[in-house]
């Protein structure tokens, strides 16, 4: 275990977040409620507000509004007494404590805390970075979306999207996208064809057995064509989109989504700070770097050394509490505590029609309407504390 070597001081101490995650979000929510003395709080972020990825592919469906599903940074940051900064991290030097960014002079800290979630891994496929659409970032993602419903009225049948990445991301994505189209005042003969790509036999790899066949029986009951066992490998583009796969198929069509396996950013194989294989900050129990005891992680960006986990929103939401604890006891000089996450959780997965599925372990619930209205009553609850 990291010992904490901070001890109680009258001097100003500067604790910066990097990165306006749900760990973040939670953590100034509960600045606001319990201030820390001579404390300065900064986030540096590229937007000014976040979306709450429980509710994303509800609002990429069409079911939420842009402000039901993003925490606004500007006033929570406000509400915290904490300062905003809005530009995009490029580097960290871990020598002298300071935050390098694209355009604001270098940023100070005595402590960092890092939640930049993660971004899917295009660098391989040749063509993918010019011609897919990322996942993330989310506002990129969501720009593009709604400048596509709002063009497609033009487009000539049959329109043709590919989503490329069959975890549950991609599953997720493939379903809001169904049904926001499903609702779209299109012609008749305006056939939209979506299909998904995925390298491996079977979807969600990482999900209960059961759980992957009710997704799959729903997808294709929903007209989406899967394409099981192929790895992409190029894109190319003349008057269509060309996705080339490993095996030799060809697919054109009008749009290709890119839900592949996270990564982490390429400045942090720079910064000196410990990562695993995949480039991610490795953290112990107490969510610290275990090369850097004064900078915390968590969210996509953290991998917890003794408790690995997927990459999934519900770890980022539950770290956000034992991060403020333990920045508070880091600053005060007390023994910081350790966050065990949990082995099993709940995932409740809505698969477009007004339903979800729900799975925590070897349980698996089919899809329903009631479980739908409990997964919008969870979010909505979440969602009002940044009211």
């Amino acid at each position: 275990m990291i010992s904490n070597a901070s001890k109680t001081t009258t001097k100003q101490k500067n604790i910066v977040l990097l990165g306006g995650g749900h760990s973040h979000a939670i953590l100034l929510r509960s600045l606001a409620n319990k201030p820390l003395p001579n404390v300065n709080f900064s986030l540096i972020t590229e937007n000014r507000d976040t979306p709450y990825s429980g509710m994303l592919p509800g609002h990429i469906a069409g079911f939420y509004t842009h402000d039901e599903c993003h925490i606004n940074l500007e006033k929570l940051t406000n509400f915290a007494g904490a300062k905003l900064y809005i530009d995009e991290v490029i580097n960290l030097d871990l020598e002298n404590n300071k935050v390098i960014s694209t355009h604001l002079p270098e940023i100070e800290f005595d402590i960092l805390s890092i939640d930049i979630g993660s971004t899917p891994t295009t660098i391989t496929v040749p063509g993918a970075t010019e011609y897919a659409i990322r996942a993330k970032p989310v506002s990129i993602l969501l720009r593009e979306w709604d400048k596509f419903c709002r063009e497609i009225i033009h487009y000539s049948p049959p329109i043709r999207i590919a989503i490329v990445g069959g975890g549950a991301g991609g599953v997720e994505l493939a379903l809001a996208m169904r049904a926001k189209l499903n609702n779209l005042n299109l012609h008749e003969n305006q056939e939209i064809e979506i299909h998904l790509f995925h390298r491996d036999q079977e979807l969600m790899p990482s999900y209960h057995l059961f759980m992957r066949q009710l997704l799959t029986e729903v997808l294709l009951q929903q007209g989406i064509k899967l394409h099981l066992k192929e790895t992409v490998c190029k894109i190319e583009k003349s008057e269509k989109l060309y996705l080339n796969c490993e095996s030799g198929l060809t697919w054109e069509g009008d749009r290709i989504f890119w839900v592949t396996q996270a990564s982490a950013p390429q400045w942090l194989k720079t910064t000196g700070l410990k990562t695993d294989k995949n480039g991610f900050i490795l953290v112990n129990e107490q969510l610290q770097s275990l090369s850097h005891p004064h900078i915390f992680a968590t969210g996509d960006i953290a991998t917890m050394v003794n408790y690995p986990r997927p990459k999934a929103g519900v770890f980022a939401v539950r770290q956000g509490k034992p991060l403020f604890a333990n920045l508070r006891r880091y600053v005060l000089g007390k023994p910081l505590k350790p966050y065990i996450p949990q082995a099993k959780y709940l995932s409740l997965i809505g698969t477009g029609d007004g339903k979800a599925i729900a799975n925590r372990g070897n349980l698996t619930l089919p899809p329903s309407r009631l479980l739908w209205l409990w997964k919008d009553w969870l979010d909505r609850r979440f969602m009002q504390q940044f009211q």
